[in-house]
């Protein structure tokens, strides 16, 4: 497991930017089905929505990023060789992870040209593809990355585990 320690706010966008700026660049999309997805959990306050805001930045979205807990789903468009949209998922407030499959979600994660940002992603766990390797006989890997934010002694510090 690697770990990545931000003393800021600043830092944990930054953070997000250099993610962002990995998956735009990573040649193993060809690979993959489906959406490639970033899990997002830990505490209330622990630096997921400033890690979306600093991932959006990256694939040049300067504006937005707030957490959709009311609207529970939010896309942005992008110009990227391999993806179209961002996917910012809220989980917060869902009782149950089916209710998510009403809005179209599963339509948004089988779509290989889609990332999907889901905070709170340990609440709908269930319905959320299994990260997997290729299959010796052609399977085909999906792109699920899982980050744990948990707050540290002083007070703007993160601790972030992938």
């Amino acid at each position: 497991m690697k770990t990545y320690q931000s003393y800021s706010s600043a830092g944990t966008k930054r953070f997000g930017e250099r993610i962002a700026r990995k998956i735009a660049k990573s040649g193993a999309r060809s690979a993959a089905k489906g959406a490639f997805v970033i899990a997002l959990t830990g505490e209330l306050g622990s630096g997921k929505t400033t890690f979306v805001q600093g991932f959006l930045r990256g694939f040049g979205i300067r504006r937005g990023g707030a957490s959709p807990t009311f609207v529970l789903i939010k896309r942005y468009a992008i110009c990227s060789k391999r993806f179209a949209s961002i996917y910012h998922v809220d989980a917060y407030r869902l009782k149950k992870a089916k209710d998510l499959l009403a809005l179209g979600f599963k339509e948004i994660l089988d779509d290989p040209q889609n990332i999907v940002l889901i905070e709170w992603a340990e609440k709908i766990k269930k319905i959320l593809p299994r990260p997997h390797r290729l299959a010796k006989h052609g399977g085909q890997a999906r792109n699920t990355l899982w980050l744990r934010f948990s707050h540290c002694k002083k007070e703007n510090e993160r601790k972030i585990s992938l």
